[in-house]
């Protein structure tokens, strides 16, 4: 089973519906959200106000013979409350299906540059999965802890005696609020790998080529129009660049307020494209 969330660079989200897509998972159920969010108003557009959206959570199947069936869910938000509760209703899809093993996937900041391939950490519900992850040359999560239903979902599992997983791939700290298809790509090659899957990865690689010609047309934009204003942050993404490997860490940077602001760079030009009709 795999269960997605909305999160950081839509690692989660974006991995579980290529893989509903491309198997042709068919819906099979949901869970009434009006429990699980206390909504606080609604939107308004040109005087007129807007339906009340309620984030949605929907479970999909595919069949694909034996040990590959597989069973997703995948919602529109995490829960303002009573995460443990849904946690369980998750759960006790999954015991309905028989499934052996649960999956969530997360993101993980870091120091890299967006072209270079992500690493994935991992932490499991007991230590023989620890083992299988280290064989798949995933890096280990020691310590400390995982936030959400991510976490959640994998101690309720623990709980019932299902195996549990959980694969968090490194994203650029430069572009946690934008589409991160190469590391949604890490995951599922970890996936496949691990289970024996078959899914063509094919079209996830072009997206991510894809983003990868967005983000240095948006950094060339960035030099080109703001190079007294925005210096370290071109310094800060000029030296990552250069890393051997792409990865590591910057000491000599106040990263907080660098990614801050090329976040905001970011969003703000990912917004005018949009709003260009994506031209």
């Amino acid at each position: 089973m795999i269960a997605a969330w909305p999160g950081m660079g839509g690692v989660a989200i974006v991995a579980a519906k290529y893989l509903t897509e491309r198997l042709d998972a068919r819906e099979f159920g949901s869970i009434e959200p009006d429990e699980f969010f206390d909504l606080g108003g609604v939107l308004v557009d040109n005087s007129v106000v807007g339906d009340i959206g309620v984030p949605e959570g929907k479970f999909y199947y595919s069949q694909s013979g034996g040990a590959n069936d597989l069973v997703v869910f995948m919602a529109e938000a995490q829960p303002h409350i009573k995460s443990y509760a849904l946690a369980n209703l998750v759960v006790d899809v999954a015991q309905k299906f028989g499934v052996k093993r649960l999956y969530t996937f997360a993101a993980a900041p870091t120091h890299i540059y967006h072209t270079n391939r992500p690493k994935v950490l991992g932490a499991a519900t007991s230590p023989k999965l620890v083992e299988e992850l280290k064989k798949h040359d995933v890096k280990l999560l020691k310590e400390g802890s995982i936030s959400g239903l991510n976490g959640l979902l994998l101690g309720v599992a623990k709980r019932r005696n299902i195996d549990g997983v959980c694969l968090l791939a490194e994203i650029p700290v430069y572009t946690t609020q934008v589409a991160n298809p190469r590391s949604s790509r890490a995951v599922l090659e970890l996936l496949r790998q691990m289970t024996g899957l078959e899914v063509d990865l094919t079209e996830i690689d072009g997206w991510a080529e894809e983003t990868d010609r967005e983000v240095e047309e948006k950094m060339a934009q960035l030099k080109r129009s703001f190079s007294d204003e925005a210096k370290e942050l071109i310094e800060y993404y000029d030296r990552l660049a250069a890393q051997e490997g792409g990865h590591g860490v910057l000491p000599d940077y106040s990263t907080d307020e660098l990614v801050k602001d090329i976040e905001r760079f970011l969003k703000e030009k990912g917004e005018e494209r949009e709003d260009k009709g994506g031209n």
